[in-house]
């Protein structure tokens, strides 16, 4: 990176886009990952050149950018293919509400907005805090999150604090840490003896259907499918690790746990 703050930065996943964004530094973006819906101009403003794991290498590189911001190991593929031809590179790697806080932090640095960046991440950190503390009754409801529905993947990190943020208990905590998907695979035995009393559900994309869930073998007697508590959470606001997620996502399950009696 010859320049600093960086000129020209493409964004190959979603939560640096909308973060930059919130800091008044969008025109510094010149590309953007397919996936970028928020905020909603994002779609008519910036270029896609990307998916999650592959990318446009050759339309990157016309856009001749000075910083390209990845994320996690699923991207490494294309980091190296920009290292290659010379591309400057940040990858970042959070997997939980720290971690999100810590990217704003770090990204707002690196646009010479420090200051603005820490407020933003001061005011989530805030939000997420009265949050937490709002009475809620007793008991806790347990939460299964469904990351994906085949095989059953469990939720990341920062979902499963989100749940506890929200007022719920995560119905399989001891998963939280695992940061690659392979190592969430849950059998679907292990969620039937857990009983949760909510499962969310956000498959990655894919729209949810509620009726699989409810039939898959021995899930009738689910407090959850018994009590028809099966929520979608939408992926964009959930299964991104920035401001969507502490933002959104945390309302969508509040919402979720704790709906409104008419």
């Amino acid at each position: 990176m010859r320049d600093f703050p960086p000129r020209r930065i493409v964004c190959l996943t979603e939560e640096t886009v909308e973060t930059l964004y919130l800091l008044g530094e969008q025109d510094r973006i010149v590309g953007v990952s397919g996936y970028a819906v928020r905020p909603p101009q994002v779609r008519r403003e910036k270029p896609r050149v990307s998916a999650f794991i592959s990318a446009d290498i050759p339309k990157i590189l016309a856009l001749e950018p000075d910083l390209v911001l990845a994320f996690s190991d699923l991207q490494a593929d294309i980091v190296a293919d920009l290292v290659r031809a010379g591309v400057a590179v940040h990858v970042f790697n959070q997997r939980d509400v720290a971690g999100i806080l810590a990217m704003i932090r770090t990204l707002g640095a690196m646009v010479g907005a420090a200051d603005r960046a820490e407020r933003l991440a001061q005011g989530f950190a805030q939000r997420l805090a009265g949050i937490a503390a709002a009475p809620r009754p007793a008991p806790r409801p347990k939460v299964y999150f469904e990351e994906w529905d085949d095989p059953l993947i469990s939720g990341i990190g920062w979902v499963s604090e989100l749940i506890e943020i929200a007022g719920g208990e995560d119905a399989l905590p001891h998963l939280r840490t695992q940061q690659a998907a392979r190592d969430r695979i849950v059998a679907a035995d292990l969620v039937r003896a857990a009983a949760p009393d909510v499962i969310l559900a956000s498959w990655c994309g894919k729209k949810v259907v509620p009726d699989r869930i409810r039939q898959r073998d021995g899930w009738s007697e689910i407090p959850a499918v018994r009590n028809d508590r099966i929520v979608e959470i939408k992926s964009p606001i959930i299964l991104q690790p920035g401001p969507a997620a502490l933002t959104d996502g945390l309302d969508a399950i509040v919402n979720a746990l704790w709906p409104q009696r008419p």
